[in-house]
């Protein structure tokens, strides 16, 4: 039996984008099921029974001999994509350091950056509740930081880990190259702005629908 990936996502979310570029970028076909966060289509009995009881997206549906299984959380679903191609790293060292871009993406920058974006360019300011508002400046503050750290990094390295593309740099261009959408100046940050134009020009790269 041939593998079938099925990816469950919201087309508006960078989290889910990153598996699709993933997957292109490796060469895999994936069937893509839409649902829409807004409207708590993630939330259903349904959905919470069949896909992920944690009720959130994306989540990878990997369809094989040993039947359906689920795997949530986008940077474990690129991960799992990614197995024995060059966007994972063979030396020891470069593999860590990849992965530390990864858990420094999902501690320090999506959830300040991917925040303001969804907030800002989906939600809209004014259908924010008052707690929301209340968090704007320090998640700007936050998300500044996360942005000049890389800027720093990038300044001096063509990419995040080893000697070319990996996915720390998939899991942080997602949400990187729209940030301008939650209010980020990218102007800001020059070496930010080369990495990308480095990113888009990868063999297989596919945009953000």
């Amino acid at each position: 039996m041939s593998t079938r990936f099925t990816l469950h996502e919201d087309p508006i979310s960078a989290n889910c984008y990153k598996i699709r570029l993933t997957a292109a970028l490796v060469g895999v076909e994936l069937t893509r099921v839409a649902y829409d966060i807004r409207r708590g289509q993630t939330r259903t009995p349904e959905f919470l029974a069949n896909i992920n009881a944690n009720g959130r997206i994306p989540v990878l549906q990997v369809d094989d001999a040993a039947g359906s299984r689920f795997l949530p959380e986008s940077n474990a679903a690129c991960w799992y994509l990614a197995h024995g191609s060059a966007l994972i790293p063979a030396d020891r060292w470069a593999q860590a350091d990849m992965l530390r871009w990864m858990f420094f993406e999902q501690y320090s920058h999506e959830p300040n950056v991917a925040t303001l974006r969804f907030w800002l360019a989906f939600v809209g300011e004014s259908a924010l509740t008052p707690a929301q508002i209340a968090q704007i400046p320090a998640k700007r503050i936050a998300g500044e930081a996360a942005l000049a750290l890389m800027e720093q990094h990038l300044s001096a390295h063509d990419w995040f880990a080893g000697n070319g593309v990996t996915l720390a740099d998939i899991a942080l261009f997602a949400y990187t190259h729209v940030a301008d959408a939650g209010g980020f100046d990218l102007g800001a940050y020059p070496a930010i702005g080369r990495w990308i134009t480095r990113v888009r020009a990868i063999p297989g790269f596919v945009p953000l629908d």
